[in-house]
């Protein structure tokens, strides 16, 4: 069974399984093909060796890794979109980026990642919801057998993000806003992130630190146990494969977003941001390949 999905890297995670497909089709094969979702488990998380970047393989220094995806962004971003915004980071905080005059900026397409999918997170963490669960069984309308897991894992769009935010408020009796806030931005000292409007606006430094939270050994207030449920395969045998809410890609990353764009690689302990002056088309890819990429070494 195919899901349908607009994401981009939700087609780029699955492209090395429709290529295993057809180099297999003259020899036969049929049924569950575990050399496939290999394939695909390659392109979400490389095995080491020649699929390990620099400063996995040979310990060089943290520095010239950078140094290499820095020098690589900006020569993709001069020609493509110069007046993107756009970051590189750890669990550490930001290690390179574009120039920062602390201004709010619209982030209305990151606004599932940044508070939707965290509060529902905390919800659950204090056991106040369960993913499998039918929406139902707590007083929300939802067609039978609905889920939070089948909104966060087998939908998009912008009914199922306002599903599980009908479902966040109903349980708690606090709107959106006030949840995201008090639950998830101010402990992250996200004092600049807002709803103005009905559009989230968020700073640079505030991004920063969300995206380093997520990669950091800090257990509050988005827990590590959400983290590691939500970048996990969690819809079997379906493509394209998905997690909780975030999308596999290649080298290692998952990513929510179109425009802007946040990936995150806890292999390579590392998140970028592309928030991009015009509708990106392939830089978003190019942009990702930058700073996610092996360098190819002799």
């Amino acid at each position: 069974m195919t899901l349908q999905s607009d994401h981009p890297d939700a087609a780029d995670a699955t492209d090395a399984a429709g290529r295993a497909r057809a180099a297999r089709g003259a020899e036969g094969a049929c049924g569950p093909d575990a050399a496939e979702r290999a394939e695909v488990a390659e392109a979400v998380e490389p095995a080491g060796g020649a699929g390990t970047d620099r400063s996995e393989r040979t310990g060089l220094g943290h520095v010239a890794d950078v140094a290499d995806v820095v020098g690589r962004v900006r020569g993709v971003l001069e020609s493509a979109d110069p007046d993107a915004v756009w970051a590189v980071g750890g669990a550490d905080g930001l290690h390179a980026g574009s120039a920062d005059d602390g201004a709010p900026l619209e982030a209305g397409g990151l606004n599932p990642v940044l508070a939707v999918w965290p509060v529902i997170g905390s919800l659950v963490a204090e056991e106040a919801l369960r993913l499998h669960t039918p929406l139902t069984a707590y007083g929300t309308e939802a067609p039978a057998g609905t889920t939070a897991h089948h909104l966060l894992s087998h939908s998009t769009g912008p009914e199922a993000h306002a599903a599980l935010t009908r479902l966040a408020e109903h349980l708690t009796g606090s709107p959106l806003a006030q949840l995201a806030a008090t639950r998830i931005w101010h402990p992250l000292g996200m004092t600049g992130t807002r709803f103005a409007d009905g559009t989230l606006y968020a700073p640079l430094a505030d991004l920063v630190r969300f995206l380093s939270h997520l990669l950091s050994p800090a257990d509050h207030p988005v827990t590590r146990a959400w983290i590691t449920e939500s970048l996990r395969i969690r819809t079997g045998e379906l493509t394209p494969a998905r997690g909780l809410l975030w999308h596999p890609a290649p080298h290692g990353t998952w990513s929510y977003g179109e425009a802007p764009t946040v990936w995150l690689s806890p292999r390579r302990h590392r998140w970028a941001i592309l928030l991009p002056t015009h509708p990106p088309g392939s830089l978003r890819q190019t942009f990702r390949n930058s700073v996610f990429a092996p360098t190819p070494y002799p």
